[in-house]
């Protein structure tokens, strides 16, 4: 049966596993959908059309699923949707999305999120994701595979963070961090790459070779980005099993509409 702590307010209309507990002092809503193996810790509350996924481990006094803190917002059925094995420390707020930007807010798998973490609304992080204490998402920033933040750093509104990127504590993100980049500071610096990331993830030497080439070209040889795209594109040729690497940042760059930290 749902272990449900009998302090706990559980909206009968909401839809728990059996296998979920819920701890003292929690307020589930009526919309809420919550998946087997899941945890939830006392005194935390859980809104709005939420659903959240298996096996996630959602600590104390965390907000799930309020309202936007957008003005414009104005009470229209928008989602948070939580995939499988997060941890989520306390005193989060993670918020539901707003019409017009696709209405949901989005966090994916297997990510380690720390205390005091704002996730603002139509943000979507991806997976095996580390945030530290006091990082801020402000709305529609996309985090991602494998991005770690460093505590107490704020990221601007439609900011992308690429896949294993890197950024180090206090920083200040306003504009986009390709993929494999280690970044800090304010204003923002790009310092290297994140090779030890890259090594834990089992990335062999030929391909972390080619990334430290995107890095040349793309911050040490002086090039225009066009330039830098194009010494960039040719790579995939000249190391084969870089190829995934070398597409992967060409399409970051492609997309990217708030300029590179650079």
């Amino acid at each position: 049966m749902t272990q449900i702590h009998p302090t706990a307010l559980v909206d009968p209309s909401a839809d728990l596993d059996e296998s979920v507990s819920v701890g003292p002092y929690t307020i589930i809503g009526p919309h809420v959908k919550i998946g087997a193996g899941t945890m939830i810790g006392a005194h935390c509350v859980i809104e709005g059309r939420t659903t959240i996924g298996t096996d996630n481990r959602i600590f104390q006094f965390n907000s799930i699923g309020a309202v936007p803190q957008d003005k414009k917002y104005a009470g229209e059925p928008t989602e948070l949707i939580i995939g499988n094995h997060n941890t989520i420390r306390e005193f989060c707020t993670f918020n539901l999305g707003v019409p017009g930007a696709g209405g949901r807010t989005t966090v994916g798998d297997h990510n380690w999120i720390m205390a005091y973490t704002h996730i603002a609304h139509d943000c979507h992080v991806a997976n095996h994701t580390t945030l530290a204490n006091n990082t801020t998402l402000a709305g529609h920033v996309l985090l991602a595979d494998w991005v770690t933040v460093g505590g107490l750093t704020g990221i601007h509104q439609f900011v992308s963070v690429g896949a294993h990127a890197m950024i180090g504590f206090a920083s200040a993100v306003s504009q986009d961090v390709p993929p494999y980049m280690l970044v800090d500071g304010n204003p923002l610096s790009v310092r290297g790459l994140n090779t030890v990331g890259l090594k834990r993830r089992g990335f062999s030497a030929a391909r972390i070779a080619a990334i430290k080439q995107m890095h040349r070209l793309l911050y040490r040889q002086g090039l225009t980005l066009e330039a830098a795209r194009a010494g960039i594109d040719a790579l995939a040729a000249e190391t084969p099993e870089a190829a995934e690497d070398v597409a992967l940042m060409g399409r970051f760059l492609s997309a990217a509409t708030r300029g590179i930290a650079r």
